[in-house]
């Protein structure tokens, strides 16, 4: 990944933020490469580690319902691949629980062209840049730690490769501790 594309992405994503001071830092735990409708086989495995930062709600965003920036990076402890982005996520109060969506994108480090030696097939990610939808369900254990169960999509969405997408699930669980 190039440190300059990182940086400017996560600068985008920042710069949506509203100048209050950040809400939250996040981290967890998650599996690598999980066997999902959404995916195909990419040879890929192991654990991953998340941790990132979200922000207060964004007043310019009112129009869109004041969703909360982040940023975030996910590292493959198996040397596969690891990704850092952001996006723009949206809190859903539901009693007890809350469910919290999101959409953003990230950079990622696998390989340009992978192909599968036994079928032939690439499962490589078609681009260097791809979406990255999410979705958590959360439960606030205190009034500053909140505990989600995670999932977290990344994919072409076959927009910038046609011919294919293979994509990469993750499934954890995360950590929120508000600021």
């Amino acid at each position: 990944m190039a440190p300059r594309s990182i940086f400017l992405l996560l600068a985008v994503f920042a710069a949506a933020a509203s100048p209050a001071s950040a809400q939250e830092v996040f981290g967890g735990f998650y599996a690598h490469a999980v066997d999902t409708p959404f995916t195909l086989e990419t040879g890929e495995g192991g654990a991953a580690v998340q941790f990132g930062y979200r922000f207060a709600p964004s007043r310019a965003l009112a129009f869109a319902g004041s969703p909360e920036p982040y940023v975030f990076a996910s590292v493959n402890t198996a040397g596969d691949t690891s990704f850092a982005g952001g996006g723009l996520s949206w809190k859903a109060d539901l009693g007890p629980v809350y469910l919290r969506p999101g959409i953003g994108l990230v950079i990622h480090n696998a390989p340009a062209l992978r192909v599968d030696e036994d079928t032939g097939l690439r499962t490589d990610l078609g681009s260097r840049v791809l979406f990255e939808p999410e979705l958590a369900v959360g439960t606030r254990l205190t009034p500053r730690l909140a505990i989600e169960a995670s999932w977290v999509h990344i994919s072409n969405g076959r927009f910038f490769n046609q011919r294919q997408n293979p994509g990469i699930d993750t499934i954890g669980v995360r950590l929120n501790w508000r600021l």
